[in-house]
């Protein structure tokens, strides 16, 4: 679904203002599920919230307190995905996102390449964060792809080969001290496969740059609040904000696939009712044919 292919809205300026913004009907599902999952988190890990609560000093005025940074970060996020949303399509990216996000911070805590500070490895309520995530940057990648410029059929493969061996080789100095972890030679050669895939070359520079971009404000806030913390001290480091980009290109490509894999299901499955019914239809040939065969003879 794209961008303006919301519900017709009526002659009110917020009608107006929803249209503008690409809300649908299911941009309300998704918010509320956003919503719930927040709640849920807020509840079951209440332990941290309280403690993040107690940083608060009450004597202060409250404003100068607020984590603007966060709260920047999750209006952006909710009016993300709030636009164009089509719960069909998006539940591939929030399923993807959710395993994805998984395996990711398993690789990254397990090897200790970056550390929460509750020392979880990998703390289960930072999970929720990678298919929202996903979903905002699959609205960015449609924004910039109607706001690029129609570049040459050349300039993004050029720009696909010049970025992502660059990133390969900034992530293999990255991880190096933790290569005699077999996590981290999967995770070097999952991306050398991704990277050698043939792909829209276009689409994987923008998702690329999407992930990117949304990776920055996510990664500053994380370490410069001290919610995790990289073995380089770095705040944040230059691998962390591309390893988004490069995330959100694998991501991008696993739902590709799992569509493609659901086409080719279905085209089978259609194809074998097809045949099934030819069968069914020569098995009642066959009965009549004897029954007039053994009629004859009587």
């Amino acid at each position: 679904m794209s961008m303006t292919e919301a519900n017709p809205p009526p002659d009110t300026r917020i009608g107006r203002l929803i249209a503008e913004l690409g809300w649908t009907r299911s941009s309300y599902w998704l918010m509320s599920a956003f919503a719930a999952t927040l709640f849920l988190l807020g509840t079951v890990w209440w332990p941290l919230a309280e403690e993040y609560l107690a940083m608060i000093d009450w004597s202060r005025p409250l404003w100068g307190q607020l984590d603007w940074l966060l709260i920047g970060v999750f209006f952006a996020m909710s009016l993300l995905i709030m636009a164009g949303a089509d719960l069909k399509a998006d539940v591939w990216i929030l399923i993807v996102g959710l395993g994805g996000g998984l395996v990711i911070e398993s690789w990254g805590t397990r090897t200790e390449l970056w550390i929460y500070y509750t020392l979880e490895r990998p703390p289960l309520w930072i999970i929720p964060a990678w298919p929202i995530a996903s979903l905002s940057i699959d609205r960015l990648v449609r924004i910039l792809n109607h706001l690029a410029p129609p570049l040459r059929r050349k300039a993004f493969p050029v720009l696909y080969w010049l970025i992502l061996p660059l990133f390969y080789m900034l992530m293999l100095r990255f991880v190096w001290p933790t290569l005699d972890k077999p996590m981290t030679w999967a995770a070097l050669l999952l991306s050398a496969l991704l990277i050698a895939s043939k792909n829209d070359n276009r689409m994987a520079v923008l998702t690329f740059a999407a992930g990117t971009g949304l990776g920055y404000f996510l990664e500053r806030w994380g370490t410069t609040r001290l919610c995790w913390t990289y073995y380089t001290g770095q705040t944040p480091p230059l691998f962390a904000v591309l390893a988004h980009g490069m995330a959100a290109l694998a991501f991008w490509r696993t739902v590709w696939l799992l569509k493609g894999l659901r086409s080719r299901a279905s085209e089978s499955g259609a194809a074998l009712t097809r045949y099934l019914g030819r069968s069914r239809g020569l098995d009642r040939v066959y009965v009549d044919l004897r029954s007039l065969f053994t009629r004859t003879r009587r």
